[in-house]
Formats: C-alpha cells, sequence, structure tokens
C-alpha cells in the first residue's frame, strides 16, 4: 500500500450475490463521504455455501461456509475488510482477525413472503399441509414447534432466485420465510406479507440484521477508516446474541433463536433454542443495565449458562449427533 492516506487502495471483500454486493456497496459509498481520500475497491469472492446451491445447510457440517475463503484473502492482504451479515459469521474467528465494526441493524425480524396476490396472508392462516420453503435449521425448528400443520422444504438460492421459485406457475411452496432485512437492502421490501417475531413464535438468528467489517488484528489504519460506521445500540445487542450462541456452541446455522429490546440502557434478551422436530424448546429471557460490551458478553452467557441447566445443550448435541 501507498505511504499515504490519499494514495492508499482498500480493498473490501464479500460474497458473490446480489444481496452481499449491495451491502459492500453501501459500506463504500458510505466511506467514500464520511473517510474520503482512500480509492475503495470492493472484491467479489465465491465461498463454500455460494458453489454448492444443492446442499442444505444443516449438510454442509461446518461453521464458517460463509466466511472461510474470505478470511484466507484477508490473512493473506489481499482484502483490508470483509463485510459480512454478522449472522453468517462464526462465534470463533481466525486468531489475526477481528470483527472491527458493527453497523446500524436494519429490521433483524423473519418475515413471510406469499405469492403475489395470493389467498392467505399470515403463517397462522396456512391451511394444513402448505409447503413453507426455507433452508433455515432455525426456522424450520420453530415452525415445527408452533405450525406443525405445515411442511418446511429447502428452497437454495440468492433473494431473486427463491423469490422465482415461489411465483413459479408450478411451485410447490405456498410462501417463503426470509429476513426482513435482506428484502429490504435490495428494495424488495414490498414483497414481504407478514413480519414474524415472538408472538408468532419466531426469533430470528443472532446478529440477523446487522452488518459486521471484518478486518486483520493490529491494523488500526483501516479501524480508523471505518469508525464511523460503527453503531454503539447495535453492537451492544449483537454482542449479547452472538455471546450467547458461542456460549451455547451452536453455530450460525444452530436452531436457536433471539429477540432483544430497549429500555433507555436496560437490554432484554429473549432466546429459544428448538428441537428439529419442534417437539423441545427451551425458552429463557434476561435483562440488564448494558452499557459496555463486556456487560453485553456477560448477559449472553448469563442466559446461555441457564438454558443450558434446563436442557438446551441436550438438544443442540443431539442435532450434532445427528451431523456425524
Amino acid at each position: 500500500m501507498a505511504s499515504t492516506e490519499d494514495s492508499r487502495v482498500v480493498n473490501i471483500g464479500t460474497r458473490r450475490s446480489q444481496l452481499a454486493i449491495a451491502q459492500v456497496d453501501m459500506i463504500v459509498k458510505h466511506l467514500q463521504t464520511f473517510a474520503p481520500g482512500p480509492e475503495y475497491k470492493s472484491q467479489v469472492v465465491s465461498t463454500m455455501a455460494d458453489e454448492n446451491q444443492v446442499k442444505s445447510f444443516q449438510e454442509f457440517n461446518a461453521k464458517s461456509i460463509w466466511t472461510e475463503e474470505l478470511e484466507k484473502l484477508l490473512m493473506e492482504k489481499k482484502l483490508d475488510v470483509i463485510v459480512h451479515c454478522l449472522k453468517d459469521v462464526p462465534t470463533t474467528l481466525p486468531e489475526s482477525c477481528i470483527l472491527g465494526v458493527i453497523c446500524e441493524r436494519e429490521d433483524p425480524r423473519d418475515v413471510m413472503v406469499m405469492k403475489e396476490n395470493a389467498q392467505y396472508k399470515s403463517l397462522q392462516s396456512l391451511p394444513s399441509g402448505s409447503i413453507v420453503g426455507t433452508s433455515s435449521v432455525r426456522r424450520k425448528a420453530q415452525i415445527m414447534r408452533h405450525y406443525p400443520h405445515l411442511i418446511c422444504e429447502d428452497v437454495r438460492g440468492n433473494l431473486n432466485t427463491r423469490l422465482r421459485k415461489l411465483d413459479a406457475e408450478e411451485s410447490p411452496y405456498a410462501c417463503l420465510i426470509l429476513a426482513a432485512a435482506g428484502l429490504k437492502r435490495i428494495d424488495l421490501g414490498y414483497r414481504i406479507t407478514q413480519y414474524l417475531g415472538p408472538e408468532d413464535g419466531m426469533l430470528y438468528a443472532p446478529g440477523q440484521g446487522a452488518l459486521a467489517l471484518e478486518v486483520r488484528e493490529g491494523d488500526e489504519q483501516t479501524l480508523q477508516l471505518l469508525s464511523s460506521l460503527s453503531h454503539k445500540t447495535t453492537t451492544l445487542a449483537c454482542s449479547a446474541e452472538k455471546s450467547l450462541l458461542k456460549t451455547l456452541e451452536g453455530g450460525c446455522s444452530a436452531p436457536v433463536g433471539v429477540h432483544t429490546d430497549w429500555e433507555g440502557d436496560l437490554l432484554t434478551l429473549h432466546s429459544t433454542v428448538t428441537s428439529l422436530d419442534g417437539k423441545q424448546m427451551v425458552e429463557m429471557s434476561r435483562k440488564q443495565v448494558v452499557t459496555t460490551t463486556t456487560e453485553a458478553d456477560a448477559l449472553g452467557k448469563d442466559l446461555a449458562d441457564s438454558m443450558i441447566s434446563e436442557g438446551a445443550n441436550t438438544i443442540l448435541e443431539e442435532i450434532r449427533a445427528g451431523l456425524r
């Protein structure tokens, strides 16, 4: 890299999907405004999960299916920053990598998307035997728990591909369950039929809706450039959620759901761990004043420890055993 900031090139990596590219474009646009000087270049990289659009996420049996190839380039100094969806980032990073910044969160909720002009407008109204398209283990488990009359089937591909599969004339799917954030970031929010929350039995993934910027440990120059993207309450809430996930030893595809709420500095963390058939579930909440990441991490760990004492680890271990 050149010695002066004005001639520096900052290489920013992301996955090969429309959503990932839209997200890195958002980051580059922000940096060009709030940290002008360097040239910001985006690089698109295919990851393990991008390359294989047939296997279900559960079959991969890997915690870094979205990140490994990008992190290799970061460590080789071919990239300076990686833009991730935080929910896809493993709870343990390579030794030389850190999450430098967590950006302001988009709506973290899951949503139901129906065919356009569909008769039904909610999960609750779908008739028995309706097929719900989702490749998420967490979403499947929660649907089996609260809507056992419905059938879940995998649907892979980027957002536009999945929507085309839903809308096809001979499509088997009655609806899809997706993340609100992804749809909104590529201007497809109009397709949302129903927002889903704890009242519907649907909790989102730890970190869902937030973008995380991964950098090399010790790269203070890049961290300074990214500092204007940091968002405190998002960072604290997501730190609590990811601390809970790490303590449970669940990967990004584990059936762990969360929901966080703020009242001033008081953070409520609500979580569920659900068996794949929906027949077992551990559900608990904790709240405490959180003003630092240390306090956020402690809240997540405390709730996870309580859930483990109620059998959450037994559910997760049975799932892991089934994948071996």
